[in-house]
């Protein structure tokens, strides 16, 4: 299988996936910085660099850096052409729009039925505040795009709200933010891969982020039925392959789906469970082409 993974110059899934493959399948490093396309009067053709990508089996989305609005529309919008040639792309371009835009990945899980934390989205302070004092004076606000916890705080001062709230106006931001969920201090990480469910339980003593970039630790989780149903659930909402799907428990004993991640870890997942994910996922996208 000829694969072309975008990713960072350094990336260690790209070093696992390397490990993993073994020899049996040809992977190249690609970076969205070179994606290209050309049309020449008869076709359309897709590089990076000296790779020429609609000749490849498949390319596998492993990072989503920022840039320009104009230059992220292009880049989805190449991929998109590239997924309808017939190259397998994974995550689908469609599917990483759709999870890595907090706002649209909500509207998508609560579409879905799935319960989610109570939400509101908007774009000036006199709106962000009254939405705070509806949502109990206690949120969690978010940046629309990122991931790992970066950006995110909780605000449980009125006064720190409205200050907040103003400056994210002033920078131009658009403002989300969920009622806070009491929970023991942990949430699951269920991680989808084709068929395979994989659950990982994660804590952090030290803050309501649980983010493994944050010092979380991990255990393995054992999944039931309704576990696996939100997963599968909550990963077909925004059209997933491979999904990093996050449910918090609460202390209502209700669970909450968090998130759908379209490009999700899995050093800290590989490491809890003693598993080899890099080549079962090689394992899913090889038979995903030769069908």
């Amino acid at each position: 299988m000829r694969l072309a993974v975008l990713c960072s110059p350094d990336s260690w899934y790209f070093e696992d996936l390397t490990r993993a493959s073994r020899g049996r399948h040809q992977l190249v490093r690609v970076d969205f910085a070179g994606l290209a396309s050309e049309y020449d009067g008869q076709a359309t053709k897709f590089s990076c660099g000296e790779h020429r990508l609609d000749g490849l089996d498949a390319v596998l989305v492993r990072t989503m850096p920022p840039g320009s609005l104009e230059q992220v529309v292009y880049r989805m919008d190449l991929l998109q052409g590239l997924h309808q040639q017939g190259t397998l792309v994974v995550n689908p371009p469609r599917c990483v729009e759709a999870a890595v835009d907090k706002y649209l990945c909500t509207a998508r899980i609560a579409a879905a039925g799935l319960r989610t934390p109570r939400t509101f989205v908007c774009q000036t302070a006199d709106q962000s505040l009254e939405a705070y004092r509806q949502l109990g004076g206690d949120v969690v606000v978010k940046p629309l795009f990122g991931g790992e916890g970066r950006g995110i705080f909780r605000v449980q001062d009125e006064d720190l709200a409205s200050r907040a709230f103003h400056t994210l106006q002033q920078l131009k931001s658009v403002v989300y933010m969920q009622e806070f969920i009491p929970h023991e201090g942990y949430d699951v990480r269920l991680f989808l891969l084709g068929d395979r469910i994989f659950g990982m339980r994660r804590s952090n003593p030290r803050d309501f982020r649980t983010n493994v970039s944050r010092g979380a630790n991990t255990e393995p989780f054992p999944l039931d039925d309704h576990l696996e149903r939100l997963a599968r659930s909550a990963s077909e909402a925004v059209g997933a392959i491979v999904a990093g799907v996050d449910v918090l428990p609460g202390r209502d004993g209700h669970l909450y789906v968090i998130e759908v991640n379209a490009v999700p870890g899995w050093k800290a997942l590989a490491r809890t469970l003693n598993l080899d994910i890099a080549s079962l996922l090689l394992d899913e996208i090889q038979a995903r082409v030769r069908k």
